[in-house]
């Protein structure tokens, strides 16, 4: 298991690297610059932020520089806040992001496992082919058009939450279930996937010939097997979220990381985008990596693969 563990932490580090090194050349390579401006620019002006932020100097050093200062915790101040510091902005608004991920993560898993398992168990009844079809609509329908559709139900007809912005502690509710509801159709189908698969092995039909009780064969027998394609799920799961809150975000108008990493590509404000990217990316290879380690304490096998 620690060879296990050292290996897949060698490969995050990587990883992380590579999407530094990515996103810090591909922004330079973008057309524009930070300071590019429909209002002319006095030279004099833009020569002093140009050196303020050291994109005078060449690109070799300016990557190894920012490397240095990132390896030291510094996310180096932004270039289109004037005034504000990368971490400063991310602190603030994160929360806001992380909050609604958590919530949709939760709202999957809380729908779908159970629907999942109740499917897998009374297979081929209605209990089976009604979750399974409010599943597939689930999967079919994307965030942009879920979203709208509670806003109208919720939002505007019932007038339940608000339908943009952050003000109360209710409004993480419609953008967590929009998200959370896509993800708990895939949940439930992979559960139910991996829950037949464990309920037709062997132990689990002499477990039942012994006379052992129906709960106690799906919850202690085979739960803990039927669950594994879902926590291999969880890594891209978290990663489709975050992702996703970016549209999430624009449609309810959220203040989180997401608009601002949006508004810093539209600004070409290279230090605010490489923050964003970087953050997301030690969250995703994070989840990634304990995904791995998850699957592999549930499962033997995959820590000599």
């Amino acid at each position: 298991m620690l060879r296990f563990t050292l290996n897949r932490l060698a490969q995050s580090i990587v990883v992380i690297l590579v999407v530094f090194s990515l996103t810090f050349f591909m922004i330079r390579l973008a057309p524009g610059d930070p300071f590019a401006s429909p209002k002319a620019m006095p030279p004099d002006v833009r020569k002093v932020l140009v050196e303020r932020y050291g994109l005078d100097k060449p690109l070799a050093v300016q990557y190894f520089t920012t490397m240095g200062s990132y390896l030291k915790g510094d996310l180096l101040p932004s270039m289109s806040y004037q005034g504000m510091w990368n971490s400063k902005i991310i602190k603030d608004a994160f929360p806001i992001s992380l909050i609604i991920g958590l919530s949709a993560l939760g709202v999957a898993l809380g729908l779908g496992l159970p629907a999942g398992i109740i499917a897998a168990v009374r297979k081929n009844t209605w209990l089976d082919y009604g979750p399974m079809s409010l599943a597939l609509i689930g999967i079919c329908l994307p965030t942009f058009v879920m979203g709208p559709i509670l806003i109208a139900i919720f939002g505007l007809k019932w007038r339940l939450f608000n339908v943009a912005g952050w003000f109360e502690k209710t409004d993480w509710v419609l953008p967590a279930v929009t998200m959370g509801l896509i993800y708990a159709a895939y949940i439930a189908r992979m559960t139910r996937g991996g829950m037949l698969e464990v309920l037709n092995q062997d132990y689990i039909r002499t477990a039942r010939a012994k006379g052992v009780p129906g709960w106690r064969v799906v919850l202690v027998h085979a739960l803990r097997g039927g669950l594994l394609p879902v926590v291999a799920f969880l890594g891209p799961a978290l990663a489709g979220i975050t992702t996703g809150s970016f549209i999430i975000e624009k449609i309810f108008n959220l203040p989180g990381l997401g608009q601002h990493f949006v508004s810093s590509v539209f600004n070409r404000d290279y230090s605010l985008i490489l923050a964003t990217v970087v953050l997301y990316a030690v969250l995703l290879v994070a989840v990634n990596f304990l995904t791995d380690l998850l699957v592999a304490w549930i499962n033997p096998k995959v820590r000599l693969s």
